[in-house]
């Protein structure tokens, strides 16, 4: 049996020690020793693109922006299902990441930072989502753990009210939001519906031969027709519920 071996280490902006392990062809990453990313579950990276993207199908020249690059995987799904004339910004905060995508992961998934469609911008994904007024198609957000941010805590900003609202902003007339998280949140949900987005929840495999493991993937709209089918949709809190009820016109 190959061992595992350390091959990489950087530091967060919060201080904490990122490593990078490979054994045989895998390569997962440790954030102060707990598990953030593994190289072979990847499938709900790649269903966050399938999911954030189906309402491109047939235009011309969107233009998306991934949050996040992680090893690479829903950047290479989005590419995958968009034409020649696309553009894919991709924002990520840790240089090491991007280091490690193009020295270690590029052979897993098919090189897609060197794509030319690929505009890579390093820095506060914050800052980038807030100055891009209606600057994209789909936003699509796998930042940190999700809304339970463990690399860096200022990136609890981005699945804030404040965040949310840029995101909002930034989007385009039949844009969608989609955002992957290792946990369910009710109250990022709730948060999602009360910035006026229409919400879907879905729960996709971690990895393909996975029936237990589930990751989620939420995907908001300002238009709920552009929503993709299935999933659940979320409930408002009780006291909001009721408000939305006595709004209802009574039948007669």
């Amino acid at each position: 049996m190959k061992p595992r071996v350390r091959i990489a280490a950087a530091r967060t902006p919060d201080g904490g020690e990122m490593v990078l392990y490979q054994h045989d062809r895998d390569f997962f990453i440790k954030i102060n020793g707990q598990d953030l990313m593994h190289s072979r579950h990847h499938e709900s990276e790649m269903e966050l693109a399938r999911l954030g993207c189906a309402h491109l199908a047939g235009r011309k020249a969107p233009s998306i922006l991934i949050g996040g690059l992680g090893m690479g995987y829903t950047l290479r799904q989005t590419l995958d299902m968009l034409g020649p004339h696309a553009q894919v910004v991709v924002g990520e905060l840790l240089g090491a990441v991007v280091e490690w995508n193009r020295k270690f992961f590029g052979e897993l998934n098919g090189q897609p930072l060197r794509d030319e469609r690929v505009d890579l911008k390093t820095g506060d994904i914050v800052k980038l989502i807030s100055r891009s007024k209606s600057g994209f198609d789909a936003i699509l957000l796998d930042i940190d753990n999700g809304p339970s941010a463990m690399t860096d805590s200022g990136n609890r900003r981005l699945y804030s009210r404040e965040g949310i609202q840029a995101c909002r902003r930034a989007l385009r007339e039949q844009g969608c939001l989609a955002v992957w998280s290792a946990e369910p949140s009710k109250k990022f949900e709730q948060l999602l519906m009360s910035c006026s987005f229409h919400v879907r929840r879905f729960r996709v495999p971690a990895y393909k031969e996975s029936k237990s493991q589930s990751r989620f993937v939420w995907i908001a709209s300002k238009d709920k027709i552009i929503l993709p089918p299935g999933g659940s949709k979320p409930r408002l809190p009780l006291k909001n519920a009721s408000k939305e009820s006595r709004r209802q016109p009574r039948k007669r």
